[in-house]
């Protein structure tokens, strides 16, 4: 089998978040890790130890939606399925995460479009598949290619109400994204709220967790290199009390034959 990497590292430098969702880490070197182990050993001199050098560690600042990360239902809205608690991402059910995946080609549009159910349809008919309840289906868009690029969070079309209840209702529980979000970026919209002045077009895919929960995979990577199907995806969200998601480092699992 072959295993394909569908994370993006978490980064100081590459600019694939918003300003006010930044992370950072600072980094401790061996030298310094090595002062540390004196302090905790009185009489202990740095040179004592092997090449005067210790431990490299990192402390992080950063948000459960920096990197490549699964949103739980409870991000959306406080409810979902018409009116139950919405769920965090420590409760949700292991078994949605490993699942075989399916890959659909939106590179073609542009950024700022709002993939409909009708799209959907087509690009399952293109690959001639019909889903299955628990499939896991990833999208692949013009933001993949612009990972890295000052306008990343810009890049790429987005999935709205229709599109996301399109697979909802056929037993998607889990969906993924290359883009910043699964919502078409809101430079775009915003720009048509400026034109419509029509409220429900504002994070319209997230907010269609009301109606039926589901998670969404967002800042995947190299999802050119996948098949349309025939792939398993693993994609195990962090264990993070009441949370609004958890970082994955998501992998695909991809059979080749002989």
């Amino acid at each position: 089998m072959k295993l394909i990497d569908l994370s993006i590292s978490m980064d100081n430098e590459i600019p694939a978040d918003p300003p006010f969702q930044r992370l950072n880490i600072e980094y401790t070197h061996h030298k310094e890790g090595a002062e540390a182990i004196a302090g905790l050993f009185p009489g202990l001199e740095t040179t004592d130890l092997p090449d005067a050098l210790g431990w490299a560690v990192e402390k992080v600042t950063l948000s459960t939606h920096n990197g490549t990360h699964v949103d739980a239902p409870w991000h959306y809205h406080p409810t979902m399925n018409g009116g139950e608690p919405a769920a965090t991402i420590d409760e949700l059910p292991l078994d949605w995460f490993y699942r075989p995946g399916v890959k659909l080609d939106f590179r073609s549009m542009p950024d700022g479009y709002v993939v409909t159910g009708e799209d959907l349809q087509r690009e399952l008919d293109r690959i001639g598949y019909q889903l299955k309840p628990y499939d896991i289906v990833l999208m692949n868009t013009a933001a993949g290619a612009a990972y890295g690029d000052d306008d990343y969070i810009n890049r790429g079309c987005g999935f709205g109400r229709e599109a996301t209840l399109f697979l909802t209702e056929r037993g998607i529980r889990v969906v993924g994204t290359d883009a910043w979000s699964w919502d078409a970026p809101f430079s775009f919209t915003a720009a048509r709220y400026a034109e419509t002045k029509d409220p429900s077009i504002i994070w319209e895919g997230h907010k269609a967790g009301m109606e039926a929960g589901y998670c969404q995979i967002e800042k995947l990577h190299n999802l050119e290199q996948l098949p349309a199907t025939g792939f398993t995806v693993s994609c195990f969200p962090a264990k993070l009390k009441r949370a609004s998601a958890g970082w994955t480092r998501a992998v695909a699992i991809v059979e080749e034959t002989a």
